[in-house]
């Protein structure tokens, strides 16, 4: 497969002092480079910040920090990106909060719509989307770090279980969430991303204090990998434009890296004429064949208007397509004594 485009990874839906995460953004940016990450994007909760801290953004040591926000408070959480100025959602409905992300320029995705919540330390409290008919919206972050650890918490001992083995547990994207995103996908284009949710944050059990879950935890799990059509510009406005332009597009996949790194992942299509197409992207239906290249071994299972079209295991995978449809890349990895793993989640190609 061609190499014509340049991969970046980075790590979104970050908090720092600035609302209720530990950490300030030299030291998360610091963290980030620990692990590899080209880019980072914070969204600090709009209710808890009184700015948007754009002062913040630049270039630390190789790692680009970018600033969003995530606004709402006890249901709709929206990742919003891409803003110059603040934006508060208290006393706004879903729908008006995504307008008003949109007319300031910006762009968002549902934060976590399905949560659960965690049972042994928050009594189950999850920050769901109730209003599932709003619109306008770039699109939904379908693997949460943080939500889908917390949710299977039930007892100390589970909490210590799922911390020892954070990497080979880790939940996938649940399939109400891929349910939902497979329909909106059906309508239009539906960009996915996954997030860490990180926030350092100190855990407090009785005499205990301690960080179950650091910032490094977090930054180096649920990642997204961006396609860009040059290499990532020096000046952080241009890089933030390059970076948010592929993922308004969907030109991206998004893992859990600590299984292993999923950077060399490629899903395009290939028309019988040699039109070629990224994930993301839209065409009417042409005959021709989908290529999936996997950096390392796993489970490819290829993935039609949310159905199983085709499955391998392998690095390399093909398949003729003779028909109109939504097809999206899903790669299990298997693990020693906990058996296939989620690992990446591609973005769509869409033959209409």
């Amino acid at each position: 497969m061609g190499n014509h485009l340049f991969e970046y990874t980075g790590n979104v839906h970050i908090h720092s002092r600035y609302s209720d995460g530990s950490g300030d953004v030299p030291r998360i940016a610091r963290d980030a480079k620990s692990v590899n990450l080209d880019f980072i994007i914070l969204n600090d909760h709009d209710y808890m910040t009184k700015i948007l801290h754009l002062e913040d953004e630049g270039n630390y040591d190789g790692v680009l920090a970018l600033m969003g926000l995530e606004l709402g408070s006890r249901f709709h959480h929206y990742l919003a990106f891409g803003l110059r100025e603040m934006v508060r959602g208290k006393g706004l409905g879903p729908q008006s909060v995504i307008d008003v992300v949109n007319r300031k320029g910006g762009f968002g995705f549902l934060a976590h719509p399905f949560e659960r919540g965690m049972p042994f330390r928050e009594n189950g409290i999850a920050y769901t989307w109730n209003d599932l008919s709003v619109t306008g919206y770039t699109g939904i972050c379908i693997w949460n770090f943080s939500s889908r650890w917390k949710e299977r918490v039930k007892t100390h001992l589970h909490g210590l279980f799922f911390l020892l083995f954070k990497t080979w547990t880790l939940k996938g994207p649940s399939q109400q969430t891929l349910s939902f995103w497979d329909k909106a996908c059906a309508e239009r284009r539906v960009a996915a991303i996954g997030g860490s949710d990180a926030h350092g944050a100190l855990f407090r059990w009785g005499p205990f204090r301690f960080t179950p879950l650091s910032y490094r935890d977090g930054l180096s799990s649920i990642n997204i990998h961006v396609l860009l059509d040059s290499p990532l510009a020096k000046d952080a406005t241009e890089a933030g434009k390059q970076v948010y332009g592929a993922m308004k597009e969907g030109r991206l996949h998004l893992a859990h890296d600590r299984l292993a790194s999923s950077k060399g992942f490629r899903y395009r299509y290939v028309s019988e004429e040699g039109q070629t197409l990224e994930m993301g992207e839209e065409k009417l239906f042409r005959p021709g064949a989908l290529f999936v290249e996997t950096p390392q071994k796993g489970e490819i299972r290829l993935m039609r208007n949310g159905r199983l079209a085709a499955r391998r295991i392998g690095r390399r995978f093909s398949h003729a397509v003779e028909k109109p449809g939504v097809y999206r890349v899903e790669v299990h990895r298997r693990a020693p004594f906990f058996g296939l793993r989620p690992w990446i989640f591609s973005n769509p190609i869409y033959l209409r």
